[in-house]
């Protein structure tokens, strides 16, 4: 996790920083095998070289990316969630509770629709 430590530094309010180190530890715990990484300036999880999700800070919220494709796989759950979305993010609000169970699904997901993939991004 140490790969994460600059860009927890670099956020100024210390409850974003919290739950920033909260969610990525949880990832990292949950899914020992991904291998966490900071690319285009975003903390995000790789799998045999093949991008699983990044997760960034904003103002108002946390922004979960998992890819176009797993936004349109999960868009309801997104919804009932109660998170707005866009065609490549989800937004959880700071100040709401992070829905854990829908994160492991879209990981997991992910994890396993490119488990033969071979380039960063689908195609």
């Amino acid at each position: 996790m140490d790969v994460f430590s600059s860009y927890l530094n670099g956020i100024d309010h210390p409850d974003h920083r919290n739950r920033m180190e909260e969610i990525l530890t949880w990832v990292a715990s949950t899914f020992p095998q991904l291998e966490p990484a900071i690319k285009w300036n975003t903390p995000m999880f790789t799998d045999h070289g093949t991008f699983i999700i990044g997760v960034s800070t904003a103002k108002q919220h946390v922004s979960v990316a998992p890819e176009e494709v797993t936004m349109v796989h999960f868009a309801d759950r997104i919804k009932v969630a109660g998170y707005s979305a866009t065609k490549g993010l989800f937004r959880m609000p700071w100040k709401d509770p992070v829905n854990y169970a829908l994160l492991e699904d879209i990981i997991t997901y992910n994890i396993q629709e490119k488990a033969e993939l071979t380039s960063f991004w689908r195609k």
